[in-house]
């Protein structure tokens, strides 16, 4: 069995990336997804362009492996085309608020009179149960809310993550989540709701910062890209780039101490563990500077590698894609695109899987590219599918 979710239909009315990208993971193991989105193209869609048509490449790496289809699911042939599609799926993904659910008919309740048991997958920005549960809201607003972008940059200038790592981290939780729903109804024959929000994301994965915080009151301030609980742990200059390096733990250290010729440094009650590391962490960071400084990046990672201290090259974008492990290492693989100047290097699924991996098996689709299709699918013959054109339903 090499697609491990052959067979399973996913209909996808998300947006942007926390609903796409959970419906592109289930693509890339082997799951039938349908985007359906308005006539002219989700707003999503043109995200950060790369296409001769526009499409941008946030688009362009969300919806993978999916087949496409245009749709206005407000008016009445587009409810009713919603519902025979409800009808053939296993799993409906919508990172909608949930009055916009209850006015589409994408609410669980209305779901089940179509299929009972479908399972609908939805993310929120904040999460149900309190007074924020019907604000919308993006990636940013889960990490300052989290406190990492508090804790990152300066005191005076806090900064949030370029990467949107809560709205991938929530689309990865919610794509677990749509698995152990899909496993629970084998057993019990029944679907359910699946919830993702940004914020839970941000909170739980900042959760150790938040139990040390209540616990011993650290009061913690943003130290730039140094480390507050180990050291080193930060960016440091070479003569030709910068690196990024840790010691956690006391081997680790004292393999540190002695490469910096510092072995004195053991004995010091200020570097006598993690924690008290941490809290002496500039004077570290300064001593290790002042080693980077005097090498290449080559040479600090060569020898930072023989002591078993890991660390690594900071990278532009195009340094990252030139990178030999990334490319043997298959991290991305080019896509071709309709449009395109040059293929698209896709990151593949993120994990792997020894016996049903997922896989790259086509691009992600052209406005409205499936239309005729899917409709044929649900028993729209070419003139219904003229007439639904013509009507400006599709």
């Amino acid at each position: 069995m090499r697609d491990v979710l052959a067979g399973v239909r996913v209909l996808d009315f998300g947006r942007y990336i926390a609903g796409p990208y959970c419906a592109a993971l289930l693509a890339d193991l082997g799951a039938d997804v349908i985007r359906i989105e308005r006539r002219g193209g989700g707003e999503d869609r043109w995200v950060a362009p790369v296409g001769a048509d526009g499409a941008g490449a946030v688009y362009v790496v969300m919806n993978r492996n999916k087949r496409g289809m245009t749709l206005d699911p407000a008016c009445p042939e587009g409810r009713e085309i919603v519902r025979r599609l409800v009808g053939t799926a296993d799993v409906v993904v919508a990172n909608l608020p949930p009055d916009v659910l209850r006015s589409l008919a994408l609410d669980l309740d209305s779901l089940r009179r179509v299929k009972p048991d479908v399972i609908l997958t939805t993310v929120t920005a904040f999460g149900a149960g309190g007074p924020w549960s019907g604000k919308h809201g993006f990636d940013g607003i889960g990490q300052v809310m989290c406190g990492s972008a508090y804790l990152t940059g300066t005191p005076e200038q806090p900064m949030r993550a370029a990467v949107a790592w809560v709205d991938c981290g929530t689309a990865a939780l919610a794509a677990f989540g749509t698995l152990a729903a899909l496993m629970a109804r084998e057993k019990s024959g029944r679907g359910q709701k699946v919830e993702g929000a940004l914020l839970r994301t941000a909170v739980a994965f900042n959760n150790p910062t938040l139990v040390e915080q209540q616990v011993i009151r650290p009061n913690r301030l943003a130290t730039m890209n140094r480390g507050q609980t180990s050291a080193p742990s930060d960016l440091f200059r070479t003569k030709d780039g910068w690196i990024i390096a840790y010691a956690i733990g006391n081997p680790m250290f004292t393999r540190w101490a002695r490469l910096m010729g510092e072995e004195h440094w053991l004995s010091d009650p200020r570097f006598k563990d993690d924690r008290a590391r941490g809290d002496h962490g500039e004077i570290i960071s300064k001593r290790m500077a002042a080693w980077t400084a005097e090498r290449t990046t080559a040479e600090a990672l060569a020898q930072l590698e023989a002591a078993r201290i890991p660390a690594g090259p900071l990278y532009s974008p195009q340094q990252a894609l030139d990178d030999p492990h990334i490319r043997a290492a298959g991290l991305v693989a080019d896509m071709e695109y309709p449009g395109l100047p040059r293929p698209a290097p896709l990151a593949p699924t993120p994990v792997d899987l020894s016996e049903t991996p997922g896989r790259l098996r086509h691009h992600a689709p052209t406005l409205g590219e499936h239309t005729d299709e899917i409709l044929a699918e649900l028993g729209y013959g070419p003139g219904a599918i003229a007439g639904l054109r013509a009507r400006r339903v599709i």
